[in-house]
């Protein structure tokens, strides 16, 4: 598969382009060019670390959604050595394909797994709704972590959605009481709960299945009341001010670590999670397996007792 290149990767697609000449000509085997590939490999490397170590909250946004980036069921896979078992349903009205979850094992330990999925191409967007759940999808989720809860078996979320669905239908079914209803059931699980923002982190969608004992954020992904775009088009009619509503919404993984709505940021490769995916899978399975360690030798009620505690201290009130 060709990489896809956002708009301020120019100067890299026009280097990788160059490199995949070099090597076309190498293998040919008439002309050596090896040091060119060398320097030209070298030069790579330094312009992506130029460029990832100065992205603005609009670029860490747009990287987010980057088309090649890995989702939530490619984690669950690489994470539990296919042993992943999906299971479906809400047990009321149907199986929302926004909404995956079910047991895995996690180098012999089973886990509840939970997230939100999007298509990798445009059938199966359509098909996963972009990743936005309805109603029946946050009852899903809840659903799992209940039977979870009842085998004594931790729950982690992957978090990657646009934000819940905001259709008609999904308002008439529920959706926020189902978030609601999550919101407090999460807070109350007696197992522990660990949330991995690996995309976009928007508005309720996100908070949905995003109460945990610990969140985690991986280094190029937002998480944020609100889309830039939506909020410019609140504040200024259009959405040609994103780039100033994402730097003002304080939506990237360092700004939400330094208000402590976050525990801990998870590395990502050199130019993002899409261009090596075996180590951002590595990356996060160490972070999970080192928390999970820790949480279970917690007592459940104590556990609770810290969650609560934890959401209780956030944001800024008078009385």
């Amino acid at each position: 598969m060709s990489m896809t290149y956002l708009d301020f990767e120019s100067d890299i697609q026009e280097l990788e382009e160059q490199l995949e000449k070099s090597r076309a000509i190498q293998e040919k085997g008439k002309v050596d060019v090896s040091k060119t590939i060398e320097e030209l490999e070298v030069s790579i490397k330094l312009r992506l670390q130029e460029i990832y170590s100065t992205l603005s909250p609009w670029q860490k946004v747009q990287v987010s959604r980057h088309p090649q980036r890995p989702y939530t069921l490619a984690y669950i896979r690489a994470l539990t050595d296919d042993t992943f078992v999906e299971l479906h349903g809400d047990r009321t009205v149907k199986d929302d394909k926004a909404m995956v979850g079910g047991f895995g094992s996690i180098d012999g330990k089973t886990v509840m797994l939970i997230g939100q999925q999007k298509g990798i191409n445009t059938k199966m967007r359509q098909y996963r709704n972009f990743g936005m759940a309805n109603p029946e999808g946050y009852r899903k989720a809840l659903r799992l972590m209940k039977l979870a809860e009842k085998f004594n078996k931790p729950v982690i979320t992957f978090i990657d959605t646009p934000g819940a669905f905001p259709g008609i239908e999904a308002e008439e079914r529920g959706q926020a009481e189902a978030i609601a209803r999550n919101i407090i059931e999460m807070m109350q699980l007696r197992v522990p709960i660990i949330c991995v923002v690996i995309g976009e982190g928007a508005s309720g969608g996100a908070i949905g299945i995003g109460v945990g004992d610990k969140v985690f954020m991986l280094e190029n992904t937002w998480y944020s009341v609100i889309s830039p775009e939506s909020c410019s088009t609140i504040l200024w009619r259009t959405r040609d001010q994103k780039e100033q509503a994402a730097e003002a919404l304080k939506l990237t993984a360092p700004d939400m670590l330094e208000n402590k709505l976050i525990d801990a940021i998870i590395p990502e490769p050199l130019g993002g999670a899409h261009r090596d995916y075996e180590t951002t899978f590595s990356n996060v399975k160490k972070e999970i397996k080192k928390h999970l360690t820790r949480l279970h030798k917690q007592d459940a009620d104590e556990r609770i007792e810290k969650r609560i505690e934890k959401y209780s201290q956030m944001g800024v009130f008078n009385e």
